[in-house]
């Protein structure tokens, strides 16, 4: 009776646990069974809220008119400025990334050494070590020792990674010295696959075009993610007790 209650115990922590490793994902996976994966709603996505930017920055430079002048100081045109500027606006996020990677690492190594004794004189009593070592032991060779070891190891890395997308952001914070804190994301789904691009990061306004756009490069502290969830990227993932067995597993 007591060896079946700890097996069901045992059986209902081990449920827990998968229950738990699973998590909101595997729910997710099984509600979109036989259709396509629900879109995220816009403005109520958790990683659009973003946490304000602590960094140290400089009183903003007050605007200065001169006098009998619509000119203001500092500024561009003598027009208003139409891009992006304040909380709210939208700009344009050019990516454009190629990035080759090539590495090649080779080691060797090797070492051999050896030891020897002998004891082929001691006031004559070297002839009394057969008395309580083995009738075979030879004081002219009393221990030789000897090892070699060696190891060669070879390392190689080439990638290749190419992307080009264009993807409009949402200007969620201005910054004391008036840059921006951008934030933009993009789902496309296509059948079943939802390609998923997320942007973060600080520009400059001087750095925006007069088209509104501004490059990938310009960005400081960027953040992008390209990735994709659906039926397709789940059979390229290796199942949960895999991923387990993986991290648990030392050898």
């Amino acid at each position: 009776m007591k060896s079946r209650l700890v097996h069901s115990c045992a059986k209902i922590a081990l449920i827990s646990v998968l229950f738990l490793l699973s998590g909101c994902g595997a729910a997710d996976r099984i509600r979109n069974i036989g259709k396509a994966p629900d879109l995220t709603p816009v403005g109520h996505d958790e990683a659009m809220r973003a946490p304000l930017t602590a960094l140290p920055m400089p009183a903003p430079d007050p605007a200065v008119y001169q006098p009998n002048s619509l000119w203001r100081s500092g500024a561009r045109a003598f027009f208003k400025d139409q891009r992006a500027a304040k909380i709210g606006d939208i700009l344009t996020v050019s990516i454009d990334i190629e990035d080759k990677g090539k590495i090649n690492n080779t080691t060797s190594r090797s070492r051999t050494g050896s030891e020897k004794a002998d004891l082929t004189n001691l006031l004559g009593y070297e002839g009394q070590l057969s008395k309580f070592l083995p009738n075979s032991v030879d004081p002219a060779s009393l221990s030789s020792l000897g090892s070699t070891s060696s190891m060669v190891g070879a390392g190689s890395v080439d990638r290749a990674e190419a992307i080009t997308l264009t993807v409009a952001a949402l200007v969620t914070q201005v910054l004391p010295n008036g840059n921006l804190v951008i934030q933009g994301r993009q789902e496309v789904r296509i059948n079943n696959e939802v390609r998923d691009l997320y942007i973060n990061g600080i520009v400059r306004p001087e750095d925006i075009s007069n088209t509104n756009t501004i490059k990938h490069t310009q960005i400081a502290e960027a953040r992008i993610s390209y990735g994709g969830r659906g039926q397709l990227t789940d059979v390229q993932q290796a199942r949960y007790g895999q991923q387990l067995y993986d991290i648990i597993f030392p050898f």
